[in-house]
């Protein structure tokens, strides 16, 4: 069986961690390899000490989907690049093309890499020369008032036309809790059953 390189983004986004979930359960299999990629902004002031903070702080948030990773799969094989770059996506593109990826894992927000990427080449997938997966948060159901319906806000990955690129939404069945079996009667020869009342013995005075 052939080795796979997946790569996961790591943002500081609950979709991104999504992704992450949704790739450890329904995507990796024993024996790929599954590197958590970080790109932080680059840093404007051009300080040596504020690009080590950001880098420390992007080496921790991948540490942080590390440890998902090992509470549901003790045995895969991870590694982590944090690296600098701009939001435009270009860095992404250049690192999943130096590690020769053949699956690219992203949660989709308002603010993804992605859309900047659609809006550069006509076709996302051909240009990352992999397979992308592009993971949304699931929507929660609208809440209903007695004036008004309120709905949840729409999320502008409705509005582009992402060709080539799979969407899929992670579904999170509800699990009952397991029934716990219980006796109404445990013992039914403790029970006494009284066929009538019993009668007060009436006080005599001398």
């Amino acid at each position: 069986m052939d080795v796979r390189k997946i790569i996961v983004i790591v943002e500081d986004e609950e979709v991104a961690r999504t992704a992450l979930r949704w790739a450890l359960h329904n995507l990796l299999r024993y024996g790929d390899l599954l590197t958590l990629l970080h790109v932080f902004s680059p840093n404007k002031s051009r300080s040596k000490k504020k690009a080590r903070l950001l880098r420390l702080q992007g080496y921790q948030l991948a540490l942080s989907f590390k440890e998902i990773c090992n509470s549901n799969f003790f045995n895969t094989n991870i590694e982590i690049i944090v690296t600098e770059g701009d939001q435009q996506g270009r860095k992404i593109l250049a690192m999943v093309r130096e590690i020769g990826a053949s699956v690219l894992v992203v949660g989709v927000h308002d603010q993804s890499f992605l859309y900047k990427l659609a809006m550069a080449h006509e076709n996302i997938s051909n240009s990352l020369n992999c397979r992308v997966l592009a993971i949304k948060q699931p929507e929660l159901p609208p809440l209903k008032s007695k004036s008004r319906e309120i709905l949840p806000p729409l999320d502008s990955s409705t509005n582009m036309d992402f060709s080539q690129i799979e969407i899929s939404g992670l579904q999170v069945p509800d699990i009952p809790p397991p029934k716990i079996p219980y006796r109404i009667c445990p013992s039914p020869s403790a029970i006494i059953w009284r066929s009538r009342k019993l009668r007060k013995k009436k006080s005599y005075s001398t």
